[in-house]
């Protein structure tokens, strides 16, 4: 089966140089990259497709030969041919380092593997009243983790002695191995990529250069914060294997539930219940507010239940503002209980005089339209 043309493998022209070349040909590989692609066989043939062609191209002599002759050039042990694999597989080693540096837990890092072994990230869930939102709070919490170990300051050797340089990998943390155009690499198994071994290990921590223990952390809660929001404590994760830099601590903010308010952003939601006559005659109110204080809400004559008042600024604290959000008062009108004997007869006497068409519209009004309703189903 024919070849495809190397440029148009790599999506390039024929005039295209060098720094483009390499663009165009990390962005393929990178979209092939079997890691990313795993059981897909089409995928695998293009990372293939994508590496030859830039082993070519990337060469000034074998890219003027193929330029001159095409594929023909390669083929028969012609010049730059890829007989035994060394070249394609000493380059693609190359800039596999540049590529995949980080890609799938880190490549070789040559001078003993300083990621190797870095703490883990921790993740924390603190709980916290609305008011405290509003405000802001200092708190302390207490993390069980793993922190350096003071007998080795870290380095896992015992008094006196120190780690030295894998002999695996020689010093570098990760090993290659060949197998055709590919060169493989993966953590070293002697050294688990620290790129160091312990011969004398400490005996407080094992070799490991940390031990467990439950740290105390001071955490600033801003005010304005939201449930779910994330605060970052850098460094304060789990310690690192023999000196290795220690994780990060994630602390996720859970809102509890409050008994008066409900939280919409920032804005405060309450539901306040109104005495009938209050409703019906008007007045006033006091209703609390989420920075401790009272407002004074004036009700109108007639306020119906449902009915919303809004005070502006008197919601939550905006993160990193000096905004606030509004309060948005909802009246709930109160039906009378227990009533005296003399309380149901003045009900009564206001019931008798009627008028509900002028002192009860919306009752008035749906009545009426059950009435024509009636009327239809009977014509």
């Amino acid at each position: 089966m024919a070849k495809n043309d190397f440029y148009e493998t790599l999506g390039v022209t024929r005039d295209v140089d060098g720094s483009d070349l390499k663009k165009a040909y990390r962005k393929l590989a990178m979209r092939y990259h079997p890691d990313r692609n795993p059981g897909d066989a089409d995928a695998e043939q293009n990372f293939k497709n994508v590496n030859e062609a830039y082993e070519v191209l990337k060469d000034d002599d074998k890219r003027a030969a193929y330029d001159r002759f095409g594929h023909a050039a390669f083929e028969q042990g012609g010049a730059g041919g890829f007989g035994n694999g060394g070249g394609f597989a000493s380059g693609f080693a190359d800039i596999f380092d540049e590529m995949f540096g980080d890609f799938g837990g880190g490549s070789g890092r040559r001078g003993g593997g300083s990621r190797a072994g870095k703490g883990s990230d921790l993740r924390y869930n603190m709980e916290i009243g609305l008011e405290d939102a509003f405000t802001g709070k200092q708190a302390e919490i207490k993390v069980p983790t793993s922190i350096g170990c003071d007998s080795c300051n870290g380095s896992g050797a015992a008094s006196g002695s120190g780690p030295t340089a894998c002999s695996t990998c020689q010093g570098h943390g990760r090993v290659r191995s060949q197998s055709g155009f590919f060169t493989v690499e993966r953590t070293c198994p002697s050294c688990q990529g620290a790129g160091n071994v312990i011969k004398e290990p400490c005996a407080n921590c094992g070799g490991a250069g940390r031990v467990q223990k439950e740290k105390t952390l001071s955490v600033n809660i801003p005010p304005g914060v939201e449930n779910g929001t994330r605060i970052r404590l850098s460094g304060e994760g789990e310690a690192g294997l023999r000196g290795a830099p220690a994780g990060d601590l994630y602390i996720f903010l859970h809102l509890q539930p409050h008994r008066l308010f409900q939280r919409d952003g920032a804005d405060i939601y309450c539901r306040v219940p109104i005495p009938m006559t209050r409703a019906a005659l008007g007045g006033t109110v006091e209703v609390p507010t989420v920075d401790g204080t009272l407002a004074r809400v004036t009700i109108p004559s007639g306020t119906p239940t449902g009915h919303q008042f809004r005070l502006k600024g008197k919601g939550m604290s905006v993160l990193r503002s000096k905004a606030r959000g509004d309060m948005f008062v909802q009246t709930n009108v109160e039906t009378p209980q227990n009533l005296t004997k003399r309380q149901k007869d003045l009900l009564k006497q206001f019931d008798g005089e009627g008028g509900d068409e002028k002192h009860s519209p919306e009752s008035h009004g749906f009545f009426s339209k059950v009435r024509e309703i009636w009327e239809d189903l009977k014509d």
